[in-house]
């Protein structure tokens, strides 16, 4: 935007000569905002998806507020109760795993004392073979008979043994994984609840964002239903103030950093603030019109604070040019 240069002329008296010379200083025109603010949106909830929430109390546009002070605040219900009910799963799955573990090692020890039988029937088989040079044949080649059979049962108990443990690890590994997740829904509920109260960070004014809602824009209202990641409204430091705007690249030349500025409100003309020249950027941006014509960004910080200076209002800065 090209500035507009204001010429402050001295006042002509009757009979008075006029200055021979005048002072140029250029205008620019901008929008008031803040240094420094926090924004504050609909929280995203944890493993429920998009799902949209209600606003049930909502701070008034203008309110003053400190940290701490409440914001806004969802509707809790569902995840209170849905955080309840995992709660509940939780601790029946932990009561599940300790059931499964008692009689895990009851089985154990059915099995244990299985394979230690199967263990004795082998040692008594080869003290029958210690006999067999005084038996008769047929008695002798039945005990080594039972010999094998014994040593075939005892390799078939212990990998029974090995199959049992395995799957009894797996069964209790099953009901573990469940548990934690139960655990991980029911901690996720309770963030989740938690969530949907949200305080104020800062000092500050609470300003509401506007939304399209109904065909028309329009502020957030309690009772109205939002999604996950949508602005509900800004928590503005009202206490240091700045004005953006854009400096053409025919006047950029004449401007410097820590320059003083005299800044006027549109909507209150006869209030005017002292301020400097905080930034200006080093590369220019290309103009909507022309890909020539190029702009610089400006901020001017405004000294002291005001309670006439709010967000988003438009202000003019003027500036007496130095140097090329």
């Amino acid at each position: 935007m090209r500035p507009v240069i204001v010429v402050a002329a001295a006042a002509v008296f009757a009979g008075a000569a006029a200055p021979s010379a005048q002072t140029p200083t250029f205008r620019f025109h901008g929008t008031i905002e803040p240094v420094r603010s926090q924004v504050v949106a609909v929280p995203r909830l944890t493993g429920t998806g998009n799902v949209p929430m209600v606003i049930v109390r909502l701070a008034k546009a203008g309110t003053v507020v400190r940290p701490g002070d409440s914001l806004v605040e969802f509707d809790r219900a569902a995840q209170i109760k849905n955080a309840h009910d995992r709660e509940a799963e939780y601790r029946d799955f932990i009561e599940q795993i300790n059931k499964k573990r008692a009689d895990q090692a009851a089985a154990r020890a059915k099995d244990e004392t299985e394979v230690a039988q199967a263990i004795t029937a082998v040692r008594r088989a080869e003290l029958d073979m210690l006999d067999n040079d005084l038996i008769a044949p047929i008695k002798a080649e039945q005990n080594k008979l039972v010999l094998e059979e014994a040593r075939a049962k005892v390799v078939q108990v212990r990998q029974t043994f090995e199959l049992k443990r395995r799957s009894d690890a797996a069964d209790l590994r099953i009901l573990e994984i469940q548990r934690d997740r139960a655990h991980n829904a029911w901690k996720h509920a309770e963030t989740n609840a938690e969530k949907m109260r949200i305080v104020s960070p800062i000092d500050g004014l609470v300003v509401l964002k506007t939304i399209w809602k109904s065909g028309s824009f329009g502020e957030m209202q309690e009772g109205e239903e939002v999604r996950g990641g949508q602005p509900i409204l800004e928590v503005v430091d009202t206490s240091r103030m700045r004005v953006r705007t854009r400096v053409s690249q025919a006047d950029v030349e004449y401007v410097r950093v820590g320059q003083k500025a005299r800044i006027t409100l549109d909507s209150y003309p006869s209030r005017q603030f002292a301020g400097r020249l905080d930034q200006l950027s080093a590369i220019g941006a290309t103009s909507g019109l022309s890909s020539r014509v190029r702009t610089f960004l400006a901020v001017f910080t405004i000294d002291g604070a005001d309670p006439h200076l709010l967000p988003d209002l438009s202000a003019a800065v003027d500036l007496d040019p130095e140097g090329r």
